[in-house]
């Protein structure tokens, strides 16, 4: 499954026209054809999307994989509670044991909450629910913390069951929309003429601005490395320089990673595994390593069996002041908040609350 997953990814992002790609393009309209009758669907009534009592800010992308959603629910998040908000969020939680709803707190197994609500909880500080039906994880987020008045939704932008008042669709870009066909002769979720509905198009990086929508700019700033199995110990910067480190990368782009190193003089060798990759002790053996790095996202799924050898660096997202602004605005301009508010200072001053 991981070579095709390889071939296909190789054929969506190829400067030209592939055949592994012409071949697929018959499914592609089908698949199309498919999701303009369900977003028809949801916009004209005929099925039913869940309008929360608190506003809803969708974090997503028309593109399958990673394009940084994740580190910029993280800054919202951070931003507006800065700004006297108090954020809640929720996610499917790709890649976990079940399906059911549930709180996230630190330290908990990724393997019961999915790894990148894990990073969310421990790194926000604000309450994580995760669960397939998004919309019972936000009314089981408000019911355990009713002080909640905004819920930031993570990889929600296709989950049109839940109802939302600020989307955002994150583009990644290197990659920008690759051969901007749909699945599976490309790897787009939604027609490029999505973006022209959102309310904000976030930039990972990259020169080429992204049609439609309103742009803002985000980067991924490296953080201090940090020890996987003692987080008091401190890291030695010739690790990088020293030919038997091991860089892995379980993420959707792991080449951005290995880059990253790469610009801070890493000269080991690297190992990528499928995004999401439930690891075990013998993927990262590695006999003969003097470190082995990695990402956040890897080290919370190989914490339990970590060594001192294991390093991880965090990651985050610098994200245009202007972005926060602008979710600032169309809150403070939302019934759906201001009746939040309304409802929150009511709770407040309520003596058996």
């Amino acid at each position: 499954m991981s070579r095709l997953a390889g071939l296909l990814t190789r054929s969506w992002y190829a400067p030209q026209a592939t055949a592994l790609s012409l071949a697929l393009l018959p499914l592609s309209w089908v698949f199309g054809a498919c999701a303009t009758l369900r977003l028809a669907g949801y916009r004209r009534g005929l099925l039913h999307a869940t309008r929360l009592p608190v506003p809803v800010i969708v974090v997503g992308n028309i593109t399958v994989g990673g394009a940084g959603k994740t580190p910029l629910v993280a800054a919202i998040a951070v931003a507006l509670r800065e700004r006297g908000f108090r954020p809640g969020i929720v996610s499917r939680g790709y890649g976990r044991r079940s399906d059911d709803v549930r709180r996230v707190a630190a330290g908990d197994d990724a393997r019961d909450t999915g790894d990148e609500p894990l990073i969310l909880a421990e790194t926000t500080g604000v309450p994580v629910w995760v669960g397939a039906d998004r919309p019972a994880a936000a009314h089981a987020l408000l019911a355990d913390s009713p002080d909640v008045d905004v819920i930031v939704a993570d990889d929600g932008l296709q989950h049109y069951a839940l109802a939302r008042d600020f989307e955002i669709a994150v583009v990644d870009g290197d990659r920008a929309l690759g051969n901007s066909r749909l699945l599976p002769a490309g790897p787009l979720r939604e027609p490029p003429s999505r973006l022209e509905s959102v309310d904000a198009v976030v930039m990972l990086g990259g020169t080429r601005a992204p049609a439609g929508g309103t742009a803002f700019t985000m980067q991924q700033v490296p953080q201090s490395w940090r020890n996987v199995a003692n987080s008091a110990r401190a890291f030695d910067d010739a690790l990088l320089r020293d030919p038997a480190t091991v860089a892995i990368a379980g993420i959707a782009h792991p080449d951005r990673f290995f880059a990253s190193l790469a610009a801070q003089g890493f000269v080991g060798r690297t190992q990528a595994f499928p995004d999401h990759h439930a690891y075990s002790r013998d993927d990262v053996a590695f006999p003969g390593a003097r470190a082995v790095l990695m990402t956040q996202k890897d080290a919370v799924k190989c914490r339990a069996f970590a060594d001192a050898r294991m390093w991880m660096l965090p990651i985050r997202a610098d994200v245009d002041c202007a972005l926060i602004d602008r979710i600032v605005e169309k809150l403070d301009g939302s019934q759906v908040a201001r009746n939040a508010r309304v409802s929150r200072h009511e709770r407040s001053a309520d003596p058996r609350s």
